[in-house]
């Protein structure tokens, strides 16, 4: 088991639900020092034959990874990795409160696409 140590060298991720202006989702994961961001209206897909609309926000800053109001909470949070990359998509892992799930980020050219990929993390 990693030491704490090790635990804040790792990029983090947060799942932000959001109730306003309408309910949607907003996935953050930490990279170059700033908080890559996603709008996921129906939020992370729960099986790998739906993905989900993901579309690209504006970064936000570390600090918004642990950021809560009366319109947003932290639906998950952790830490994520990197598997497989290439200029289209890119393949990760989130390990959240509730274990981990491999997704995949899939560039259209105008939007993204969320993929819960077949093969997943052995827990």
């Amino acid at each position: 088991m990693p030491d704490a140590a090790d635990s804040r060298k790792r990029p983090v991720f947060v799942l932000h639900e959001h109730r306003k202006p309408r309910p949607h989702f907003d996935l953050r994961l930490e990279e170059g020092g700033a908080l890559r961001s996603w709008a996921v209206p129906r939020g992370l897909p729960d099986d790998n034959t739906h993905d989900r609309l993901a579309v690209a926000v504006p970064d936000h800053d570390l600090e918004h990874a642990t950021y809560t109001d009366e319109d947003k909470d932290i639906a998950d949070s952790g830490w994520w990795e990197l598997v497989d990359r290439t200029p289209r998509r890119f393949v990760f892992v989130l390990h959240g409160q509730s274990g981990a799930r491999r997704y995949a980020l899939i560039d259209t050219g105008r939007d993204w696409l969320l993929h819960l990929t077949k093969e997943q993390p052995s827990t």
